[in-house]
């Protein structure tokens, strides 16, 4: 019977006594009394469900009689058009007054909304009903001044997207007008012939055309976009432009008069994002496209709608934030005569900020009319600032078109273009071949091991350090003497540099390079691939050594990197930080950061720059092609093979050109490297020469 007793005894769960629930179990009772929430308790948990949308838990908190016998459906559907049409998130709500005797609760809110933060002081009413509270609801619940007859209104500012600029001001990328094709489905006559027509002239599916018809908000007087193409200005078929541009303008002009022939087709101008420069800068500048519900996902809180755009690529990516800006919000209650009753959020609209690069548009055009038919990439910069003058790709694509629409034979076309003209080059590493034998001069004369002015020998146009390497020798093409490292540089002479890598030794030039940058991360806004001088940890073997002593081996080399390296040689030994964001503070033009500092003595700096003034300078020079009269140019011309063995003999050659102002007062300083894939049989590095003569005499305005 005791034991009985202990089994039936009674647990008491909170301290007010309630409603009793039974739970009988193996044969024991169990009695658990509830207490009943109070008023303030309720409130609570009744403004927690706001944010999570529970709005079904919500209306099962309601006194149905005093709240006006509002439907679950009605009751629904106005606090979640409320809710949810100003982004109600992070909502706050502290009672102002705690006693358990009132039937009216006072408490203050705060909540985040898309205008900004909302915070109001309100009170709600509960009544008595069977087993607790019920809450009197109505509409001043939601904001006090809000009545049933009101309506709570959501107007916007669009942000105007800032502009990225060159370094005198040229847009780079802006606002722009393109035409918009459109569509007024009450003005068309034969519906399956119009699809199918426009269909043809926009290289679209008539199946896409028609689905965009059938949105929910089209009526039929609608003008329902459908296409976006270039606008066509009567005076651009009457301004002096280049023959392919003239005959774009004119087959864009036949285009919108066949479409204009198709009953219920319209053109308007529309505001888009523009890319002046086209394909000679899209893989610097990249480009823009409508957020998606992925985008909306991956940022939430960050102001973006479904008629945002976002950076996709290149500057607009890496930009985004500053360029994109905050679009501005007004919320209020306006009554139901339309009268505006009553503001609760007002943010003001922040227009994006324009972002200035230190790039000379005119270079980068003329950089890409040279070198749009290769395969290539090419830098130039400041070579006493760092301030990189241009980042050119090629063969390139239009970011215009992804603005513009591009239709799917379009994208198919440019990712199965053998040539890859979406891949940037400029971002990635390559074997540098003879550009890189100044860099081991530098090196050489610092460890010491070697003498500027020693002269190796004359040992012929191959040569191997003893019979250990087999039938592998290293070549070279010309025959001269003394085999000094000036006339090494001059004639570009593998032999003497392979010599001079092997008696720095693997251990000695990996330390060198790790302490150039190779191996790390180059400190620059964009992300470039990084410099190797090894497949994996070190240098292995002596020919891989030898190979690396004139750029081969397994050397692999940014061009920026290789760029900024060069300018050691016009600073005394000192490595410029190369910069892509415009300063405006350049009063003196030598004025920059310092990467590595005195990377190499002012002594060496000079003894190697004066071997790549002969390379320029003197007739035997293989750079003697950009020789000029008005001034002193220094540089290194480069071929680095591309082979899948040693006896490979159908391997591939990449062609470069390294070459630079030497004179600090320049005008026009500059330092430019570019690199040619696939010049073998084209004329080797001597191709690459003969074009940046050519970009040039643009730019110093020859």
């Amino acid at each position: 019977m005791r034991e009985k007793k202990k089994r039936g005894k009674i647990f008491i769960k909170a301290a007010i006594a309630g409603a009793a629930a039974v739970v009988v179990g193996c044969g024991a009772a169990y009695f658990y009394f509830q207490s009943i929430p109070t008023p303030q308790e309720l409130l609570v948990e009744y403004m927690n469900h706001i944010p999570k949308g529970e709005y079904e838990e919500m209306y099962g908190m309601l006194d149905q009689e005093s709240s006006g016998n509002i439907s679950r459906e009605e009751f629904i559907k106005r606090n979640s058009a409320i809710y949810e049409g100003i982004e109600v998130s992070n909502m706050k709500v502290e009672l102002m007054d705690n006693s358990e005797k009132r039937k009216y609760v006072g408490y203050r809110t705060t909540l985040e909304t898309m205008g900004g933060t909302v915070s109001f002081e309100n009170e709600a009413r509960f009544v008595k009903i069977k087993g607790g509270y019920g809450l009197s609801w109505s509409d001043s619940l939601i904001f006090p001044q809000l009545e049933s007859t009101d309506k709570v209104r959501v107007t916007t500012t669009q942000a105007e997207r800032g502009q990225v600029l060159d370094r005198n001001g040229r847009v780079l990328a802006g606002k722009g007008v393109a035409s918009s094709v459109g569509i007024v489905p009450m003005k068309l006559e034969d519906d399956e012939s119009a699809m199918k027509e426009l269909g043809t002239l926009l290289d679209m599916e008539p199946e896409t055309i028609q689905d965009k018809l059938e949105a929910s908000w089209v009526k039929e007087d609608s003008f329902v976009p459908i296409a976006t193409i270039p606008k066509v200005q009567a005076l651009d078929l009457l301004k002096m432009i280049p023959d392919e541009e003239l005959a774009e303008a004119e087959e864009q002009e036949k285009l919108q008069e066949r479409l204009l022939k198709i009953p219920g087709v319209m053109i308007t101008d529309t505001e888009v994002r523009e890319y002046p420069l086209g394909e000679a800068a899209s893989h610097l500048t990249g480009y823009v496209q409508n957020v998606t519900a992925e985008d909306l996902e991956e940022h939430p809180g960050e102001g973006y709608t479904a008629n945002s755009v976002i950076g996709r690529s290149g500057m607009e990516s890496l930009f985004e934030k500053e360029l994109k800006g905050q679009d501005g919000c007004c919320i209020y209650i306006e009554d139901e005569e339309g009268n505006h009753k009553a503001e609760l959020a007002d943010r003001p609209v922040q227009h994006g900020q324009n972002i200035q690069l230190t790039i000379d548009a005119e270079l980068q055009e003329a950089l890409y009319e040279q070198f749009q038919e290769d395969k290539s990439c090419s830098v130039a910069l400041n070579p006493y600032t760092g301030e990189v003058l241009a980042l050119v790709s090629t063969p390139s694509y239009d970011s215009n078109d992804f603005i513009r629409g591009m239709s799917q034979q379009q994208w198919t076309e440019l990712n199965e273009d053998e040539r890859k003209p979406l891949y940037n080059r400029f971002r990635q590493v390559w074997c540098p071949g003879s550009t890189f034998k100044p860099i081991i001069a530098a090196i050489g004369i610092k460890t010491g091991a070697v003498n500027p002015t020693e002269d190796f020998g004359n040992v012929g146009l191959s040569w191997q350090k003893d019979s250990s390497w087999g039938s592998y020798y290293v070549t070279t093409l010309h025959d001269y003497e003394p085999v000094t490292m000036e006339n090494a540089l001059i004639y570009s002479d593998n032999i003497y540099f392979a010599k001079a890598a092997l008696r720095i030794g693997a251990e000695g030039l990996e330390q060198a390079l790790k302490e150039l940058g190779f191996q790390e991360e180059l400190p620059f806004e964009i992300t470039m691939s990084v410099s190797q001088y090894s497949n994996t940890e070190h240098i292995e073997t002596e020919i891989q050594l030898a190979d690396s002593g004139y750029g081969q081996g397994q050397i692999l080399i940014n061009p920026l990197h290789l760029a900024s390296l060069y300018t050691l040689f016009c600073n005394e030994g000192n490595v410029r930080k190369p910069y892509l964001v415009y300063r405006d503070n350049h009063q003196d033009k030598l004025q920059g950061e310092v990467w590595y500092s005195q990377a190499f003595s002012q002594e060496i700096s000079n003894t190697v720059l004066e071997g790549m003034k002969q390379v320029i300078n003197n007739p035997n020079g293989t750079g003697y092609g950009a020789h000029r009269e008005d001034m002193t140019l220094a540089g290194k011309t480069g071929t680095a093979e591309i082979k899948a063995s040693a006896d490979d003999t159908t391997g591939t050659e990449l062609g470069w050109f390294a070459i630079s102002t030497t004179d600090s007062s320049a005008e026009k300083p500059i330092l430019l490297v570019s690199m040619v894939e696939d010049v073998k049989d084209r004329g080797g590095s001597g191709y690459v020469v003969d074009k940046d003569t050519v970009v040039l005499d643009q730019y110093f305005g020859k």
